[in-house]
């Protein structure tokens, strides 16, 4: 069920780059005042303007020219940053929220929470969330969220505002979507609140960390993320979750660079016991056979690469067959847009699908995509039209599909598992959930590693 898009390669500064970040189809820039630089041992360029240390890792991020890189005596290797345009999917600007949609929950569904809006999360029934909460909700874990911005307004999520941090330089703060709504969708699919509003997340009793990583404009940067995960590492995240990725990027030149940095601070973040949780990418592409191609973070050391599933006809009649209570393509299916590759995916796990032809037909087509939490900034601008500040937001809920989903419910049940298991380290808490977890009968492993994610059986 995948359909194989045409990958569009951008040739800049002399090398070749593209991608998909944050789930989506982007344009990427290398910059021309900003470095990732390889330090002698663990000293720092004094004479640079350091804009991330990481420390830890041999690595920083500097700000100055490149004939700067060039005559510094601390740098032993570098690479500009990378600055990458963020546009949504087109699947998910058709997605309604809770406030315009005029539907209402699969009758079929009992909720077995308080949660008025549970009858519309078909991802965590598909999981049984429920059962497992039965054993643990995630008390005494840390989940880093790695995205656009978590909103601590929402009145579905608790987020540790102290320890969250913007690591864009813009100035407009953490604990809040500054980068757009992406970010509180995803951290309400692990954390949203058992509270009788709203929705349930698979961690509900997770402490959240918002680590902004992207700006009103929806510009990140590698180096960002790159601090973001040293950091969730330095704060004892016991799980960090980044839905978002760049690909395509060639192994060869500044690739390799790049891939040597990632696995460096992948590495260490794993070794320090943060689990790191990545989706996996939307270009429905085969990562075991795109030779000489890599997707970063998620082909990145110790990286939990995770795939979409969903479902067709939860709630409507996607068969034609009289009945809204069955499925045209089970929960478990691969979603049209998902990456795969045997050894490039770890679990299969909900994100959402959607019929395409059904768009535009007056059916809930959107059912199918993951409901959850959503904080809808509107920004507030000076005189030459440039974002100063948030002037207000809207809490409320929606859809959005995307690995950029099935990731979070990964983190999630990985919240669940050290929360059951305080001593785990990181590998055992990975190790757990693929070992509970297997591939459905009839469908390729390509699409799931070690199977669809099963958090009961992972506790």
């Amino acid at each position: 069920m995948s359909r194989h898009g045409r990958r569009t390669f951008l040739k800049l500064s002399g090398g070749v780059l593209g991608g998909v970040f944050a789930g989506s189809t982007v344009t990427a820039a290398e910059r021309t005042d900003r470095f990732i630089v390889g330090t002698n041992g663990k000293r720092l360029p004094s004479d640079l303007d350091v804009v991330h240390e990481m420390p830890g890792v041999q690595f920083a991020v500097v700000e100055g020219s490149e004939s700067e890189m060039r005559r510094s005596k601390a740098v032993k290797s570098y690479a500009a940053d990378i600055e990458v345009e963020l546009d949504d999917p087109d699947v998910n600007t058709g997605a309604p929220t809770v406030d315009e949609a005029d539907v209402n929950a699969p009758s079929s569904t009992a909720s077995p929470t308080d949660e008025p809006y549970y009858p519309l999360q078909w991802d965590k029934q598909a999981l049984n969330v429920p059962d497992a909460h039965g054993v643990t909700r995630g008390a005494g874990t840390r989940v880093t969220v790695i995205d656009t911005g978590v909103a601590a307004g929402h009145p579905d999520l608790k987020v540790n505002e102290s320890l969250s941090r913007n690591f864009t330089g813009d100035g407009l703060g953490a604990a809040v979507p500054a980068g757009g709504d992406h970010g509180t969708h995803v951290a309400g699919i692990v954390a949203a609140l058992d509270n009788g509003d709203g929705v349930v997340g698979t961690a509900p009793e997770t402490e959240l960390v918002d680590c902004r990583v992207f700006s009103p404009n929806a510009l990140a940067s590698f180096g960002d993320i790159l601090a973001a995960v040293v950091y969730s590492a330095a704060i004892g995240a016991d799980v960090a979750n980044l839905s978002l990725g760049a690909y395509p990027i060639p192994r060869q030149g500044l690739g390799s660079f790049y891939g040597k940095v990632l696995n460096s601070v992948m590495t260490y973040a794993n070794r320090e016991g943060t689990l790191l949780v990545v989706a996996a990418g939307n270009d429905a592409a085969d990562l075991q056979h795109d030779k000489n191609l890599i997707s970063l973070p998620n082909e990145g050391a110790q990286a939990v690469s995770v795939a979409a599933t969903g479902p067709i006809g939860f709630g409507w009649d996607a068969d034609a067959d009289g009945e809204t209570t069955d499925f045209a393509a089970p929960p478990e299916s691969p979603a049209f847009y998902t990456n795969y590759g045997t050894n490039a995916i770890t679990l299969g796990a909900p994100g959402g699908d959607a019929d395409l032809d059904a768009i535009g037909t007056g059916v809930p087509w959107y059912l199918d995509l993951v409901f959850n939490t959503l904080a809808i900034p509107t920004y507030e601008t000076d005189a030459d039209g440039d974002i100063v500040g948030i002037a207000s937001v809207e809490y409320t809920y929606g859809w959005k599909a995307g690995t950029s989903m099935a990731a979070p419910n990964v983190a999630g049940a990985a919240a669940l598992v050290k929360s059951a298991n305080p001593d785990y380290n990181a590998n055992q808490a990975e190790s757990a959930l693929k070992k509970a977890a297997e591939v459905p009968d009839g469908y390729d492993k390509a699409y799931y590693g070690s199977g669809f994610l099963d958090i009961v059986d992972a506790l």
